[in-house]
């Protein structure tokens, strides 16, 4: 029986392999959605809420993973693969007022796909801050700072899981979850009921 879907290529094939079944701490919760359509022949996309809860109000912050992969290559990828990342966090207000803020946030990144081992060249991307100052009926809220971090790189192979461990574990950081040491669990929250 013919069928008109097409073949995943071989390279597209080991990297959505890769990146399946992973763990992360109980706060990170993944979900795979439509990809963009237009920038590579071949994509995936996932976004991640870090919550500690199921309220949407707990949510500390979310982001976004797009796998990109042109066979053929793309010569501002240097590669065939390109990884595109969006984190976005709600901060305190002082926080926001660090000049160092910038800094910091890309460290988180960087230093993720470090720990990660992730293989990879041609890093760039920007650091954002965002000071909402509410008027009227909305003063409740105050002041609110968000950070966002968008980035992209060219991964060295097709093995991607540790270039979702990194991009997991740096918007968690975002989010006020620096990673855990080796071997140590993250517990959930305790709830008083009463």
């Amino acid at each position: 029986m013919a069928t008109d879907a097409p073949t995943l290529p071989p390279d597209f094939e080991a990297a959505l392999l890769s990146l399946r079944g992973h763990a992360f701490r109980p706060e990170v919760h993944l979900e795979e959605v439509p990809p963009p359509t237009r920038i590579a022949p071949w994509a995936l996309a996932m976004t991640a809420e870090i919550n500690p809860t199921t309220d949407a109000e707990d949510m500390l912050a979310n982001g976004r993973f797009v796998v990109l992969h042109d066979p053929e290559g793309q010569d501002a990828w240097h590669g065939t693969f390109r990884v595109v990342v969006l984190a976005r966090a709600r901060l305190e207000e002082e926080m926001g007022a660090d000049p160092m803020l910038g800094e910091a946030a890309w460290s988180w990144l960087t230093d993720s796909l470090t720990d990660a081992r992730a293989e990879y060249h041609s890093l760039s991307g920007t650091v954002t801050r965002v000071l909402s100052e509410t008027f009227g009926g909305l003063e409740v809220r105050g002041h609110e700072v968000e950070i966002e971090m968008r980035a992209s790189w060219t991964p060295a192979c097709s093995d991607l899981g540790p270039h979702l461990r990194a991009w997991v574990a740096a918007t968690a950081w975002a989010g006020g979850l620096p990673p855990l040491p080796e071997n140590v669990t993250a517990l959930g929250i305790r709830r008083n009921r009463g």
